[in-house]
């Protein structure tokens, strides 16, 4: 049983200075010991404290008298109390009734433990002393040492008290009222969402807490609200909180969020705090300030939205300051406005239609890199409108991108309106096989470069069967007819790219077979499935050059597209002639080991030049040899190894290595990645590379950890000479540490920039960082 002595020992520092962690003797004020919140007084009934039963009616009432000593059980005529005590005595001269002895009180879903209870018949009245436990119809409970409420367990006054809330959260104060309705008034109170007891059962002082002049819990919408509150962090005062109001079930309420603090080379120090608007369960509003030590103010602000169709939101970004938009680090002489805009949602109009799109705009090429928002090359947005049933797709699209490279010609970048596709699988099979039909169109607009529109129509026979050997063979048949129109061809610097002006119509025929023949055995301790592969695809000859490529450019031999109909990505190029594919595939897998493995390479009966150059590894008419090596073992190691051998002297033309060696809390990531292709430098999408990513995270001491990442870039002037690099130059490298328990998550990291983008300069940032998971923000 709790000890209310105890109890008091551990609220009273509320009401003087608050002292650091390490001279308050163990446990924070304001939260008791593990003993305490665990300890429950013992019971005679079968049922659980937390789950009491309800009054059993009809049952015998006993007999007033000076004293009644024993097991006794009392359901009051008219009353919704039933009684348990050891000793139970009636007062006829001041209508009372006193129980003492381990008394239990239950009324519908609600119970009352106490050493002693005085309940007054003439006006309802019960005070409750000692060892107090009160559980009430929300399931939040109670502790305290003294208790004064009605009959119907509707009110009442508290002193030295702890509430246990039913969705997780402890408030301890030293004295409070109990509404009718169930809310809690608290004075010089103290909230933690932080467990007190470890894993292993034993005591643990929480990570943070906040302490508060007053605090009122409102059950009905599960919300606290704080008065004059403070954040404490190990023991120390380190912030108040003002107008702080929380869920005690996780869900969001409005108030400010904690801070964030960061110094970096572009910026100088930056301080940043936002504020929470919850406007309804469905509609919120969060806006943010952040200032600087070298730049304007930058105001931020997110509206978020769900409606009955589907949900959107809103973010941005706003400052007025000088940019550099050169290589030079010059600023140009004027300021100006400076923002970022991402708008995206999705609605589902009817079980068949939806929408969805995504909007991100920004005033110049510079401004997401230099406060940090983001590092992509370009910005994307986009409409779609899709349609999809049993059998059938359609999607009306419209694509627009921003480029962020320094340099680049935005006239030069493409806005694609409309795209529109359709594919429709018919029900009944054909020759007993599946067709689809698919019909497509796109219109490639650019301010300054070439225009193009396609459409095509598509059909596509599909077969497969399982021989009595255990080959899978998969027959194919496809047509395919397109129409071009384009202009302004010149502007297109690439020539394989450009196609013929005007219109052009080209027509596509392509047959395949594809077998595959799995054998299954043991080996190694476990069970293998080797699969030879072999695959025919005949196409032919095709217009190629007559249109434009718009989206094939990026082609290159891959294990992924080994066996595609059209190794090609996008629709614009399509292999011709004859080509045989052949390839090996193996798994292997035993207790714990899962290993894969494949190999290929294809032969064409001639070869084409035009449109696969050479360093793709298909320009030959033997090609480059391809493969993929996997290994995994249980949840410690995973290893991926892919690559592209030279058909005539093996050499790595490609080489792409990801690993992950350890556990959720301790792990090493390395990543490499080497292109080495000799492609034309004229061919742009296709260039050489090298690069090293590397991450680490090691814990120690329970709930410290470091980590650390970097992003390497090992391509040299001899495989790329535009590119400047020297054969090692870091891009990115990042070190930091960071706490994190149950509750509470901070740290610092460091991280250096070796690359000037406009003016987003090279340097240092360091961060500090820290949330509070059980508050809902950070």
């Amino acid at each position: 049983m709790t000890s209310v002595g105890a109890l008091s020992v551990a609220l009273g520092p509320l009401l003087t200075p608050l002292a650091p962690l390490s001279a308050q003797e163990g446990v924070p004020p304001g939260i008791p010991t593990a003993q305490e919140q665990t300890q429950n007084p013992q019971t005679r009934t079968n049922a659980p404290f937390d789950e009491p039963g309800p009054p059993v009616e009809g049952e015998p009432v006993a007999a007033p008298s000076d004293g009644l000593d024993g097991d006794i059980t009392v359901v009051e005529p008219g009353s919704q109390i039933a009684f348990e005590a050891d000793v139970l005595q009636y007062d006829d001269t001041a209508n009372t009734v006193t129980a003492a002895g381990d008394v239990v009180l239950r009324n519908d879903n609600r119970s009352l433990r106490a050493d002693r209870v005085l309940w007054d018949r003439n006006t309802g009245e019960i005070q409750a002393e000692g060892g107090i436990r009160l559980v009430d119809a929300y399931g939040n409970e109670l502790v305290s040492d003294s208790l004064t409420l009605t009959d119907e367990f509707e009110a009442g006054a508290m002193r030295e008290l702890l509430l246990r809330l039913a969705e997780g959260g402890r408030l301890a104060a030293r004295e409070g009222l109990r509404g009718p309705d169930g809310s809690i008034v608290l004075e010089k109170a103290a909230y933690t969402a932080c467990a007190i007891i470890d894993e292993e059962g034993c005591d643990q002082s929480p990570s943070w807490r906040i302490t508060a002049d007053r605090v009122v819990y409102d059950p009905a919408d599960s919300r606290v609200r704080f008065t004059g509150a403070y954040l404490e962090l190990f023991g120390a005062r380190i912030l108040p909180l003002p107008g702080l109001a929380i869920r005690t079930n996780g869900g969001a309420a409005s108030g400010f969020a904690l801070p964030n603090v960061r110094i970096s080379k572009s910026n100088g120090l930056e301080l940043s705090g936002s504020y929470y608007w919850r406007f309804a369960e469905n509609r919120d509003l969060t806006a943010g300030l952040t200032v600087f030590t070298e730049a304007p103010p930058l105001v931020t602000g997110q509206w978020r939205h769900l409606t009955e169709a589907g949900a959107y939101q809103i973010t941005g970004y706003a400052t007025e300051s000088r940019r550099i938009t050169n290589f030079t680090g010059e600023p140009d002489s004027e300021r100006g406005f400076r923002g970022y805009l991402f708008a995206n949602g999705r609605f589902q109009l009817t079980p068949e239609w939806s929408l969805k799109g995504s909007a991100r705009l920004t005033s110049d090429r510079t401004f997401l890199r230099r406060y940090d928002i983001s590092r992509e090359d370009r910005l994307r947005s986009f409409a779609e409108l899709e349609r999809v049933d049993e059998n059938s797709y359609l999607s009306i699209a419209g694509w627009a991108t921003q480029t962020l490279r320094l340099g680049r010609d935005q006239g030069q970048v493409p806005i694609a309106l409309p795209v529109i596709d359709y594919r429709r699988i018919l029900p009944d099979p054909v020759l007993d096989g599946k067709v689809m039909l698919q019909f497509n169109t796109l219109a490639i607009g650019r301010d300054v470069g070439q225009d193009t529109q396609r459409a095509f129509a598509l059909a596509q026979w599909d077969l497969r069967r399982l021989t009595p050997l255990g080959q899978v063979v998969t027959f194919t048949a496809l047509g395919r007819a397109d129409v071009y129109h384009t202009d302004e061809i010149g502007l297109t610097e690439t020539p394989i790219y450009r196609g013929e002006d005007g219109w052009n119509a080209r027509a596509i025929g392509l047959a395949a077979v594809d077998v595959e023949w799995p054998f299954v055995g043991r080996a190694f301790g476990g069970e293998q499935v080797l699969t030879p592969r072999l695959q025919l695809v005949a196409t032919p000859p095709i217009r190629n050059l007559a249109v434009p490529n718009e989206d094939a450019r990026a082609i290159d031999l891959e294990d992924s597209n080994l066996f595609a109909l059209n190794r090609f990505p996008g629709y614009d190029r399509v292999e011709d002639g004859v080509r045989l594919t052949y390839g090996l595939d193996w798994q292997l897998q035993k207790p714990g080991w899962i290993v894969r493995a494949n190999v290929g390479q294809s032969y064409r009966i001639d070869k084409d030049p035009d449109i696969l150059v050479d360093g793709t590894g298909l320009s030959e008419r033997v090609s480059d040899i391809v493969g993929r090596t996997e290994v995994t073992y249980r949840n410690f190691l995973r290893f991926t190894h892919r690559y592209r051998l030279d058909k005539d002297n093996l050499t790595l033309r490609r080489n792409e290595i990801d690993a992950t060696v350890g556990s959720r809390n301790t792990y090493l990531e390395v990543g490499y990645l080497k292109l080495d292709r000799n492609i034309d430098a004229d061919i742009e999408d296709l260039q050489d590379r090298e690069e090293l990513r590397f991450a680490a995270r090691a814990l120690f001491a329970r709930y410290w950890s470091v980590f650390g990442a970097g992003v390497i870039n090992l391509t040299n002037a001899q495989e790329d000479s535009r590119f400047g690099s020297d054969g090692f130059e870091p891009i990115r490298t990042r070190l930091g540490f960071a706490y994190e328990d149950d509750c509470l998550e901070l740290g610092m990291t460091w991280r250096r920039d070796f690359v000037n983008a406009g003016d987003a300069r090279r340097g240092n940032t360091f961060q500090l960082f820290f949330a509070l998971k059980n508050l809902g923000f950070r």
